[in-house]
């Protein structure tokens, strides 16, 4: 079996110095913190999905994006085992409207940056560590 990787978009949507983040309400990882995102439709852009899955998770559009990063991980899939996946991100500013939990989100809510994956709070993905860590690197910065 060839063990090709998967790629995903994610939105990291910041109002003021909180983040919004899901907890995801399917497996796998169902209750994890996670952020809007998912995988990439063949043919799709890259940018347009992490939009897409932004609206489907949360019913929220955002204007003017910019790319935030890239990161390796994988994913489990029941009856098929692990594979990897390349998980690019994108941010941008909450703009208006209230975030609404849909799709495979049970619950969203804004977090502030410094609180991110802290008091109990497990991530849904490895790779998440690598992008608060970022996350928090960038917000110091500005």
């Amino acid at each position: 079996m060839f063990d090709y990787p998967r790629p995903c978009a994610g939105m990291l949507v910041l109002k003021g110095k909180d983040l919004l983040v899901l907890r995801r309400g399917d497996p796998p990882r169902r209750g994890y913190l996670d952020t809007p995102g998912g995988f990439i439709d063949a043919g799709e852009d890259i940018e347009a999905a992490a939009r897409r899955e932004l609206l489907e998770e949360t019913g929220l559009r955002v204007g003017r994006c910019e790319s935030f990063g890239f990161y390796w991980d994988r994913y489990h899939l029941r009856g098929f085992g692990y594979f990897p996946t390349m998980n690019f991100y994108f941010i941008a500013k909450w703009r208006s409207g209230e975030p609404r939990a849909a799709d495979d989100a049970a619950s969203v809510e804004w977090v502030p940056i410094p609180r991110l994956g802290r008091q109990g709070s497990r991530f849904a993905w490895k790779h998440m560590h690598e992008v608060v860590r970022e996350l928090r690197k960038r917000h110091e910065l500005s």
